[in-house]
């Protein structure tokens, strides 16, 4: 619920008055003078659905457009004609939302001046970049968590159905300065980090093996759902008046971490890397801004005044349309990694059951499937196919198979149709108190060999 202030301009004050007697609303007149001629402010409790027709229809009965007109959050009134306006307004679902008037200056709000905005922007790129070297989740929720990227979206997609321009391009200049700002901080924290060895010598390989990293370099499908889903969310706790804050964190999510890892790229000297997160950061961008401009269109948000109408809703179909293109040229990519992570899970999961098989009778009926790693070719790309598949397989003690990988690499490519190198390595099974059989697959107590141990195949 609302309070509104509205100062009464001279000679209109009757009329003002008969208009919120006309919708049955409580109101306190004051009398007052001002530099401007007023005669007095009116006090007067809202619905919170009601805030925008109410002001809308004052404004037809002689309110003008500059007149001192002040909505603040009131906690608790109570009043019997309160209760049924409450209640006729509530009964309209549809109209679930904050006033015009509030939604623009809580988005001019959140869309913050530019040196902070650079300044929490860099440090949460660091942030995340540091995270992502040490592979450590907690410090890249917390560079979400300061990123200030909720402003500018959400200031965008207002700008657009009110027909404010200048929030608009406010809104798309924060976004791009943004994001040249979050790549350049990460892109230079990540090379300090490798020069003065913040972080152990990392080969390429090992650098995109590493979890946090690893997640971030196949933008598929999913990732698109992710940040359709940030800017609807954001749309929705901005038009419904509640807390921006975890929604913001959402934004953050679909965009800090991608974009720490392209300048992470950029430092170790890897382009796949960067395009791949490139594309991920620019879809997301893209799909945020596009969910966050149609649902505060669908909620009826429009310019204040009629003939303004024509001209918002021609800008707003133009950029729907031409964000859902680029989305869509975009997506072609995302098909692809989206195409190739199925094809690599069908692989892994074909490989798998052929081992299985093989392991299932005959003379390697002792051994057991343990574990198993796929690598794809000899460049760090999404798209890439299999070329070696290392296998941790359980045996007896004492026995020996040097036979087994060329045995295995057969079975596999015949399978598969790749031609891939297989790896096997030994871990000896020890078992005690009677006949027990190594369960196929399952999860079994062991020291898995590094980097640097022997393996036979």
């Amino acid at each position: 619920m609302r309070l509104v202030q509205v100062v009464v301009p001279a000679g209109k004050r009757e009329t003002i008055l008969a208009e919120l007697e006309e919708r049955g609303i409580d109101y306190v007149v004051t009398d007052e003078t001002g530099s401007q001629g007023y005669t007095g402010v009116v006090y007067f409790p809202l619905p919170t659905q009601a805030v925008e027709d109410v002001l809308s229809a004052l404004r037809e009965a002689g309110l003008e457009q500059n007149a001192y007109t002040v909505v603040v959050d009131a906690e608790t009134v109570v009043s019997t004609k309160f209760e049924e306006l409450q209640e006729r307004y509530e009964a309209d679902e549809s109209e679930d939302r904050i006033a015009r008037e509030e939604i623009t200056a809580k988005a001019t709000d959140l869309a913050p001046k530019l040196r902070p905005f650079l300044v929490m922007t860099v440090v949460s790129a660091v942030v995340a970049a540091a995270g992502l070297l040490l592979d450590s989740p907690a410090v890249v929720v917390g560079s979400m968590v300061i990123a200030p990227l909720i402003g500018p979206a959400m200031a965008t997609s207002v700008g657009t159905v009110v027909d404010d321009r200048e929030m608009f391009l406010r809104g798309v200049k924060l976004q791009a300065i943004g994001f040249v700002a979050a790549v350049a901080a990460a892109a230079g924290f990540a090379y300090l980090a490798r020069v003065v060895h913040l972080v152990p010598p990392l080969s390429p390989a090992e650098l995109l093996s590493i979890g946090q990293i690893r997640e971030r370099l196949t933008p598929d499908f999913l990732s698109l759902a992710v940040a359709l889903g940030a800017g609807v969310a954001g749309a929705f706790s901005l038009s419904s008046g509640v807390s921006t804050a975890l929604v913001g964190v959402m934004i953050a999510a679909a965009l800090v971490p991608p974009t720490a890892v392209i300048g992470i790229g950029l430092a170790w000297g890897l382009p796949t890397t960067v395009v791949g997160s490139t594309v991920l950061v620019l879809v997301n961008f893209l799909s945020i801004n596009l969910a966050a401009l149609v649902v505060l269109w669908y909620q009826g948000y429009r310019p204040e005044h009629w003939f303004r109408l024509s001209e918002a809703r021609s800008a707003t179909l133009k950029r729907i349309a031409a964000l859902a293109v680029a989305i869509a040229i975009l997506s072609l990519f995302l098909g692809g990694v989206t195409y190739s992570s199925y094809q690599h899970g069908q692989f892994e999961e074909t490989t798998r059951m052929e081992v299985q098989d093989t392991f299932g009778s005959g003379e390697y009926a002792a051994l057991s499937l343990v574990d198993v790693q796929v690598t794809y070719a000899r460049t760090p790309s999404p798209i890439a196919p299999p070329d070696r598949v290392v296998l941790t397989v359980g045996r007896p003690g004492g026995t020996t198979y040097p036979d087994l990988a060329a045995t295995l690499k057969r079975e596999i490519s015949a399978a598969t149709g790749y031609d891939v190198a297989v790896q096997v390595r030994f871990v000896e099974i020890q078992s005690a108190g009677g006949d027990v059989t190594p369960a196929r697959d399952a999860t079994v107590a062991l020291v898995r060999p590094t980097r640097g141990s022997s393996a036979a195949g």
